[in-house]
């Protein structure tokens, strides 16, 4: 089988290292010396060379950037919205929105929009309102620096947009018979596999021990995922709430729990530097875990590197990225093992689909992030689409609101969920609950 395209890079790495040890041996045998040739002299053919590899990687994933997702030609008339609103009920918001011949699409957005929509309502309905349907592309990169909207930087802006996309999705599918993920790829994947997330780092080791196998009990999931360290924001001293020496024991203690066959993962929130993710990590790889998740900082995108080229377990992030020139870093300097975009934060599937491409690309994988009960619905969609999905996807619990599915029964069944195959969403909310909701206003 010939070398994948990491393999060459390190092969030719390797050959270029080793020519110049053999070109420097002959200079100085040859009586030259240092007085001869100078040391820039000798560096700068493979400085050059390495920058070309880098610029030709940078090539490569604007090239996969540059492709459309959005399948723009299964539409032959122009989709006009009409109205795009947003509405709310005890907490619950949805955005409603209909086009010009009567089309209508609804999407759940997250939580946090209890404090977001003021940025929904004000930066970005009118920028929607009258626009084309089929531009979704466009309508989505315009839509993060309208009416300066990228000083908005985050979830911020992010749960917005991605809730409108979402409710065009949902529009757009029902109008050609096609689900969500067949309106912006191919389905890869009929079938979503899922690990349990789990909380409660600061608990005692025993009572999270308890909290845990509870939660894998109720869900049925075949994989887990733990938390190790403290939240980025956390003190030693609030860290202290539990045990001493909490990672060390609770990282053995899970995979003698659930034993060798079951899959585990680790996230750290962001909260080592990097000597302490260093020692962490290959810890995490003694014991077999699957991914070690934001070792570090999210926006060190460097130091994360550092950990990454230090471990030998595959090192994840993404969840609080922002914008796709972060992931474009991370890939083309070989920064990440797994790529997590959150579809909430990072404002939808058109976004996150750029991201999963560029991972593909470069041969790592796409395990997004979720966060939200209604989020799981979009999260599937999304990775029916993406032939290098990772073996588990972050599994937080059902949706609240009452909804309904003909295709599928939204249950996890021998570890994984049936993606819905219904037209957009696939799935269809309970219009008496969304007769409760009232339109959102803002001063």
């Amino acid at each position: 089988m010939p070398p994948d395209k990491n393999q060459l890079y390190n092969i030719k790495t390797y050959n270029m290292g080793n020519n110049r040890r053999k070109f420097l041996s002959n200079v100085m045998a040859g009586g030259l010396g240092a007085a001869a040739i100078s040391l820039p002299f000798c560096k700068a053919p493979a400085a050059r060379n390495e920058r070309d590899e880098l610029q030709h990687r940078y090539d490569e994933l604007d090239a996969v950037l540059a492709k459309p997702i959005f399948k723009k030609e299964l539409f032959p008339n122009p989709v006009i919205i009409e109205t795009l609103e947003l509405i709310h009920y005890q907490g619950s918001f949805i955005c409603h929105i209909r086009s010009r011949d009567g089309a209508e699409g609804y999407s759940v957005a997250h939580g946090h929009m209890r404090v977001l929509y003021p940025i929904f309502v004000d930066n970005l309905q009118p920028f929607f309102v009258n626009q084309d349907a089929r531009r979704l592309d466009e309508l989505m990169e315009k839509a993060y620096i309208y009416n300066l909207n990228y000083r908005c930087k985050g979830y911020a802006l992010g749960i917005p947009v991605a809730t409108i996309e979402f409710a065009i999705l949902d529009m757009m599918g029902r109008i050609a018979g096609k689900s969500m993920g067949e309106l912006i790829g191919s389905i890869h994947n009929t079938h979503v596999s899922l690990y349990q997330a789990t909380e409660w780092r600061a608990k005692p080791l025993d009572e999270s021990l308890a909290l845990i196998r509870q939660a894998v009990a109720e869900s049925k999931a075949n994989a887990l995922k733990i938390k190790v360290g403290a939240l980025m924001w956390e003190t030693k001293d609030i860290d202290a709430r539990g045990p001493a020496g909490r990672t060390e024991q609770i990282i053995p203690l899970m995979r003698k729990t659930f034993g060798d066959d079951f899959a585990l993962y680790a996230d750290a929130n962001g909260y080592y530097g990097v000597e302490d993710a260093i020692r962490v990590g290959k810890l995490l790889a003694e014991y077999k875990y699957s991914f070690f998740e934001e070792p570090v900082q999210y926006d060190w995108l460097e130091r994360t590197k550092q950990v990454k080229d230090a471990v030998t377990i595959p090192i994840a992030g993404g969840e609080q990225q922002h914008g796709i020139e972060e992931f474009r870093w991370y890939m083309a300097h070989e920064g990440l093992d797994v790529v997590q975009p959150d579809q909430y934060y990072f404002g939808g599937m058109l976004r996150s689909t750029s991201v999963a491409r560029m991972a593909g690309l470069m041969g790592k994988q796409c395990t997004p992030h979720l966060t939200d009960g209604f989020g799981f619905i979009y999260m599937m969609h999304f990775m029916s689409t993406v032939p290098n999905a990772g073996a588990h996807i972050e599994f937080k619990g059902y949706a609240k609101i009452p909804i309904e599915c003909k295709t599928s029964s939204l249950k996890l069944e021998n570890g994984k969920i049936k993606v819905p195959t219904g037209p957009g969403s696939g799935v269809d909310i309970d219009p008496d609950f969304i007769k409760k909701h009232v339109a959102v206003q803002v001063l």
